[in-house]
């Protein structure tokens, strides 16, 4: 598990929440947290408090979706906010080269490129909630409000 923490993309989310405040860690799971209900079982919370950082692309740019485990982000919605036409989810090659993570690790923090990021208000139904780490088997624990103000996110009903 100590070379999981190794991870240059572990190592870029463990950067910036010690750069953000030093009482947030990086956990290595023994299972894995590729899916938000993997994630809930094994953290032993509920669905919904798992952010699932879901990448969508749009005709001239990315954005990044912090939404609830329990809940399903709606392209319509999102259509309407960005006022775009054209949104459909990124697939696995744009996603690493956006972010510098994995499908099943995408963190809602340290990507490669600058991301605008929607956060689903949903989760603030949440005092913490657990977002993945740069790799399926990480996560870390935050604060709702820390998450919003960390990602810099726009917060808006996306489901």
């Amino acid at each position: 598990m100590e070379d999981l923490l190794n991870k240059e993309s572990v190592q870029r989310v463990i950067k910036v929440l010690r750069d953000f405040d030093s009482s947030l860690k990086v956990q290595a799971l023994n299972s894995s947290a590729r899916t938000a209900i993997d994630a809930a079982s094994s953290l032993n919370c509920e669905v919904g408090a798992i952010v699932k950082s879901l990448l969508l692309r749009t005709d001239d740019s990315f954005i990044l979706c912090l939404v609830s485990g329990d809940k399903r982000c709606s392209l319509n919605k999102i259509k309407k906010i960005l006022n775009k036409k054209d949104v459909s989810m990124a697939n696995a090659d744009q996603v690493k080269s956006q972010t510098g993570f994995s499908i099943g690790g995408v963190s809602p923090i340290a990507h490669l490129k600058k991301i605008k990021i929607l956060i689903d208000l949903s989760l603030s139904r949440y005092e913490n909630v657990y977002a993945a780490a740069g790799h399926p088997n990480s996560i870390f624990k935050i604060t709702y409000k820390q998450l919003v103000k960390l990602t810099e996110g726009k917060e808006e009903d996306i489901v």
